[in-house]
């Protein structure tokens, strides 16, 4: 499974997951319709599925329009966004399992950002791979979603069962947000010298245009703060010990940055 990243409106990424062999594409979270179309006809194949995260009109808002040329295509979305994603006929929650080429992937309900978000995460099928997790507005590299819809407990929870997953994950996020993550991260981990190091990277690779996802979990654990709600010296930063607390104090920090 090949996955193609295309650019979008100003800040937004869509995923496109690509078959060769059998010449079918799946797409995750298509803002618009026209950049994957272009590629399908480049690629000469076939849409069979269209996998939102949540509802937002930034990640759905190409589904009405693929549909249309590609009929036959499933369209499949959280249990708890019925009604809010157009064309959605499949209605995932935690747990479910869905398929796409010779890979599948499990289904994790992440609600925080909106109250029905979920992300998908295709586990490694042999050693060497590395998993791939499309999540959507949860996780940023460098930062996590506003809440939306949902409270600080329901966000810790889903940031923390993508804490759980294994360090080589890839982080397919929907947004190119990175330097402005690190930036607010440095103000209240300004001593994390992995922070410090990434930055300066980052830094460089958004001069020279370059996209900063996916990231590496393992990379995220060490140095977005939002993972990172149990560490001392965050805690005091936030003058809170509790892990709800310093979370929603970081969040209600960096909706302020």
């Amino acid at each position: 499974m090949e996955i193609l990243r295309l650019p979008v409106l100003s800040d937004n990424y869509i995923f496109l997951l690509y078959e060769p062999s059998l010449k079918i594409a799946a797409v995750v979270d298509p803002a618009e319709a026209d950049p994957v179309l272009q590629y399908l006809h480049q690629l000469n194949a076939e849409l069979v599925a269209i996998f939102n995260t949540h509802h937002h009109g930034d990640h759905v808002g190409g589904n009405t329009k693929l549909l249309q040329s590609f009929p036959q295509a499933i369209v499949y979305g959280g249990a708890e966004d019925r009604g809010r994603i157009p064309g959605q006929q499949v209605f995932l929650k935690e747990g479910d399992r869905v398929s796409f080429a010779n890979r599948q992937a499990e289904v994790l309900f992440v609600p925080g950002h909106t109250r029905a978000h979920i992300a998908y995460y295709f586990p490694p099928v042999q050693l060497g791979e590395t998993g791939e997790l499309f999540c959507g507005d949860t996780l940023f590299a460098g930062g996590c979603g506003r809440l939306f819809e949902g409270t600080p407990t329901q966000m810790v929870n889903s940031l923390g069962k993508i804490r759980d997953l294994p360090d080589q994950t890839r982080v397919w996020c929907a947004h190119e947000y990175t330097l402005n993550n690190l930036r607010f991260a440095l103000t209240v981990d300004s001593q994390n010298l992995d922070l410090q190091r990434r930055f300066e990277t980052v830094k460089q690779m958004r001069e020279r245009l370059e996209a900063t996802v996916p990231a590496i979990l393992g990379e995220e654990k060490r140095t977005n703060p939002f993972l990172r709600w149990d560490q001392p010296n965050l805690q005091l930063q936030v003058k809170s010990q509790d892990p709800i607390q310093t979370f929603a104090r970081l969040r209600g920090m960096k909706d302020q940055f």
